[in-house]
């Protein structure tokens, strides 16, 4: 599980750091680590006339790794689906872990999106599956992800927090990894094409944070 108050307490620290970053990809959009931080949406991506998936392009992305789980220092996830710790190479038979807000209400812990939900990112040519949860707490439906007012660039519709991994790298690394993916960018929800671009493995290797590659979604 996925705590962002935490995240949320060092964004403008991981800010600082990113410029330390080194991404795959061309250069992105930068991090708006502060709540209505002005972010303008991504350019409109155009997938394949076969795509009957949903595309958004307001998706507020976060990312979250090994050094900032819950408990820190873990892989552990809360809706286990193709895997049993966080983790995924990218592909669609492996995509990897994202956690989603969540909500309790009457004893019941409820996801913004189905565990299983798949998506495709093409900032991070990669496909993603929902198996964890984002928020702490009694009332995780008042804090980041589920409420997108608290911390959410402005112009966020939904919002995603990306496993990178990051067992490899060290915490400032990783920190400053996922300062790199935090902004909006296209998504597309429950993806119909299974041959988009991928580059696989975990987003974060070593000091390399693999992101950037644009909004419009390639394929192989």
């Amino acid at each position: 599980m996925r705590s962002l108050q935490r995240r949320l307490a060092g964004a403008a620290a991981a800010a600082v750091l990113l410029a330390g970053t080194s991404c795959s990809g061309s250069p992105g959009p930068g991090p708006t680590p502060e709540s209505g931080s002005p972010s303008p949406p991504p350019a409109s991506a155009t997938p394949p006339p076969q795509e009957s998936g949903k595309v958004i392009a307001t998706a507020y992305t976060t990312g979250y790794g090994y050094w900032d789980n819950t408990p820190p220092g873990s892989t552990v996830i809360s809706n286990p689906v193709l895997h049993q710790s966080a983790g995924g190479t990218g592909t669609w038979a492996d995509p990897v872990t994202v956690a989603v807000g969540h909500s309790i209400s009457n004893g019941a812990d409820i996801l913004d999106f189905p565990a299983g939900t798949r998506m495709y990112i093409p900032n991070l040519q990669k496909y993603f599956i929902v198996e964890d949860a984002c928020g702490d707490g009694a009332t995780p439906q008042d804090i980041p992800c589920h409420n997108i007012s608290r911390g959410a660039a402005r112009g966020t519709t939904v919002w995603f927090d990306i496993w990178i991994g990051g067992s490899s790298s060290s915490n400032s690394d990783s920190r400053r990894c996922e300062a790199t993916l935090t902004a909006l960018h296209t998504v597309i929800l429950e993806p119909s094409v299974r041959d988009y671009r991928v580059t696989p493995g975990d987003v974060l290797s070593g000091q390399v944070c693999h992101a950037n590659y644009g909004e419009t979604p390639l394929l192989r």
